[in-house]
C-alpha cells in the first residue's frame, strides 16, 4: 500500500497510519518494527514525523485469502477505459473485504467484470484508490493498472481531486454556507470512531445549503481534505448530523438504512492523458423518498 502525505500532515508516522488504515498502533509498530514500513525509501522509527510530501510504503503480510470474483453483485459503471472505471456504488456495499465479509464487496464485483485493476493495495483492495463508506453511496473511481493507481492518489494527496457530496442533515444551519475547520483523528471514547479533537489531523469541509426541509437540510458538502468519516464527523461537530447515520447521528429515521450521504460529483484528471474529467450520479431513491416525505411535512408540495 502506497500513502502520499497530504499538506498539514506534520504527526508522528505511527499515529498517521493508524489513522488511515484499520490497523492499531500497536500492530503499526510492529510492521515498522519488522521492516514493513518505508518512509522515503528508506526503514524510519515510529516517532518520526510524517511531512507534506513524504512518500509511505506500507508492506503488512499478506492474508491466506485474496478476494475472487463474485459476478452476482451488480455494478453501475458510469465510465470504463484502459486505465480507470468509474463507479456509481449503491448504498449497503462494502468497498473491499475484510475479516467477516470476503464475498460480498465492490471490489469481488469488479474482478468479476472489470479486464484489470490495480495491484498497489494488495490481494483484497485491488484498484482501489479511495474509499466510500459502506453506506455511503454515489461515484467513485477505480484504477485498473499500476501506473493510473499512482497517478490518482498523487492528486488525491496534492487536493488535486474535487469532491462533492449532497447529504440531508438533521435540523437547520444557521448559515446558509460555511466552512468547517476542525481536526479529526481516532475518537477516545472508541477507537472505530472518528472525533474532532485537538492532536487530531487537518480538516477542512466547507458547505452549503442547497434546500430547507421539515426539520431538516439539504446540504451540498466539498471536501479540501480526505480524512476518515470527514463529513459525518464535521456534520456532528456543528450539531447537525446527517440524517440516518447510525454511528454519529440518531441512527434510522424515515425508512433509511444508514446515513443520507452520497458522493455526487468527482472530478479529477485523467491519468495518461491529462484531461479534466468530471463525473456525477443522481441521488439514489431513498434520498428522493425521504426528500419527497420532508418536502409534504414543510407544506412545500402541499
Amino acid at each position: 500500500m502506497k500513502l502520499f502525505a497530504e499538506p498539514g500532515d506534520k504527526i508522528r508516522l505511527d499515529v498517521y497510519l493508524a489513522d488511515e488504515t484499520e490497523y492499531t498502533r500497536s500492530y503499526i509498530k510492529q510492521l515498522i518494527d519488522g521492516g514493513r514500513v518505508l518512509l522515503n525509501g528508506e526503514k524510519p522509527k515510529g516517532g518520526i514525523i510524517v511531512k507534506t510530501g513524504d512518500v509511505i510504503d506500507l508492506d503488512p503480510p499478506e492474508p491466506f485469502i485474496a478476494a475472487t470474483p463474485n459476478p452476482d453483485i451488480p455494478v453501475d459503471i458510469i465510465y470504463e477505459d484502459d486505465d480507470i472505471a468509474v463507479i456509481n456504488k449503491p448504498q449497503g456495499l462494502t468497498v473491499h473485504p475484510a475479516p467477516g465479509n470476503y464475498n460480498d464487496t465492490l471490489v469481488n464485483a469488479l474482478l468479476a467484470r472489470l479486464s484489470s485493476l490495480s495491484a498497489i493495495n494488495g490481494a483484497l483492495r485491488p484498484g482501489i484508490v479511495h474509499r466510500l463508506d459502506k453506506n455511503t453511496s454515489g461515484v467513485m473511481v477505480v484504477a485498473k493498472n499500476d501506473k493510473a493507481h499512482l497517478s490518482l492518489s498523487r492528486q488525491i494527496a496534492d487536493r488535486a481531486v474535487t469532491k462533492i457530496y449532497t447529504a440531508i442533515v438533521d435540523g437547520h444551519l444557521k448559515e446558509s454556507e460555511g466552512r468547517i475547520d476542525a481536526p479529526i483523528g481516532r475518537s477516545p471514547r472508541d477507537r472505530k470512531l472518528m472525533a474532532v479533537v485537538p492532536d487530531g489531523r487537518y480538516a477542512v469541509t466547507e458547505y452549503s445549503v442547497i434546500e430547507r426541509l421539515d426539520k431538516h437540510d439539504l446540504v451540498k458538502f466539498h471536501i479540501l481534505t480526505g480524512r476518515t468519516h470527514q463529513i459525518r464527523v464535521h456534520a456532528k461537530y456543528i450539531g447537525h448530523p446527517v440524517t440516518g447515520d447510525e454511528q454519529y447521528g440518531r441512527g434510522q429515521v424515515y425508512g433509511t438504512s444508514g446515513q443520507l450521504l452520497h458522493s455526487s460529483s468527482l472530478t479529477f484528471s485523467h491519468p495518461t492523458t491529462g484531461n479534466e474529467m468530471t463525473f456525477t450520479a443522481p441521488l439514489p431513491a431513498i434520498f428522493e423518498k425521504v426528500l419527497g416525505v420532508l418536502r409534504i411535512k414543510d407544506g412545500n408540495d402541499v
